[in-house]
């Protein structure tokens, strides 16, 4: 049995991985560097003068702020029907905000020229990500993605093979707080992907509805739906279930792909590779990613361990910027360009050739 670390549940990046000083700095291989942040606050200036701290709160007599209830509503109303109308032609919708989907839209989202919709049909984004096998709190993760937990300073408990986090919940929340906090992503949850558009034998987006008005279209009658056009889908639904591989379901459907033979039997070390491998665009302007690819190939289900989720969202999130013409780890051209886009790089590939579609 390995080891455990000298210091549990901590992993500092070696000096190799450490985001480089200088913006002309050019690397050739694809390990996963340091984020850097495209809003970074100005520094203050220091000021000689003193200045009074603010009183702390007074919890025995503690007042809020008016505020009419009115304008709570209007805040809401106001900010997420913004949102509906600028994510309604995007770039890259995202369906499913599991592990995989997650991965795909953070990678995506460092290019600031690329626009991202992540439509989720639970309340709670995450998927199967909120927690190990069988209920249990930690999470396994074989190596080498544990390189993508480095860029995402997620602390572990390094074995010889692989790292364990303690929750689960500690990479969904922190890839979640990440993810969100950047200006080219919206998150629509309790939204449900129920059809996708498709013109001239090519995907162009998905057809969405509210997932509780998805969940009772026998009890009531005309809740029509309302549509995203997208440049790139990428479905990442996860393997069969009630909303299941419902990207790869709706291909098979509609004619665009010939079988879905299923997820087979589990083998963890022939899973987490065959998942990685074939993420791909699988019909014209729809990319499948995470466990979804199973469904389609046929490939084992891999159990408890999250490596393959987190990379192959990765290298979708490459084929869609690939894609879109945009600078990539599938085919190299982010080289050509890193002084201006430092953080695209595919976080747990040892060289060009283990990041091939």
């Amino acid at each position: 049995m390995a080891s455990m670390a000298t210091t549990p549940f901590t992993s500092p990046l070696p000096t190799k991985l450490t985001q480089p000083s200088s913006p002309s700095h050019q690397s050739t291989l694809f390990h996963g560097l340091r984020v850097r942040s495209t809003n970074t606050p100005k520094q203050p200036t220091i000021s000689m003068s003193l200045t009074t701290p603010p009183p702390p709160y007074d919890l025995t007599s503690f007042k809020f702020s008016p505020i009419k209830e009115s304008i709570v509503s209007r805040e809401m109303t106001r900010r997420y029907m913004t949102d509906m109308i600028t994510y309604a032609d995007t770039d890259v919708v995202v369906v499913g905000a599991g592990c995989a989907g997650l991965s795909c839209a953070y990678e995506l989202s460092k290019n600031p020229n690329v626009s991202v919709a992540i439509v989720e049909q639970s309340v709670s984004p995450g998927g199967g990500a909120w927690l190990g096998g069988q209920l249990f709190s930690a999470m396994v993760v074989r190596k080498p993605a544990h390189r993508f937990l480095d860029e995402l300073e997620i602390p572990y408990d390094e074995q010889e093979d692989y790292v364990v986090i303690k929750h689960a919940a500690l990479f969904t929340s922190t890839i979640m707080s990440r993810l969100l906090a950047r200006p080219n992503v919206k998150l629509f949850n309790a939204v449900a992907a129920e059809d996708l558009v498709v013109k001239e034998g090519r995907v162009g987006g998905v057809v969405t509805n509210w997932a509780l008005v998805s969940m009772n279209h026998d009890s009531q009658s005309c809740m029509d739906p309302n549509v995203m056009e997208a440049k790139v889908v990428v479905s990442s639904c996860g393997h069969d279930g009630p909303f299941g591989a419902t990207g790869v379901k709706r291909l098979k459907g509609i004619g665009m792909i010939d079988s879905l033979p299923g997820m087979k039997a589990l083998d963890m070390n022939a899973a987490e590779d065959a998942i990685v491998r074939l993420t791909r665009e699988v019909v014209p302007g729809m990319i499948v990613t995470g466990m979804e690819v199973a469904e389609i190939d046929g490939a084992p289900r891999m159990g408890p361990t999250f490596g393959a989720m987190m990379i192959s969202g990765q290298k979708a999130a490459h084929l869609a910027l690939k894609a879109l013409g945009q600078p990539n780890a599938i085919d190299g051209t982010f080289s050509e360009t890193e002084s201006l886009q430092p953080q695209l790089v595919l976080a747990a590939a040892e060289s060009a050739e283990t990041a091939d579609a």
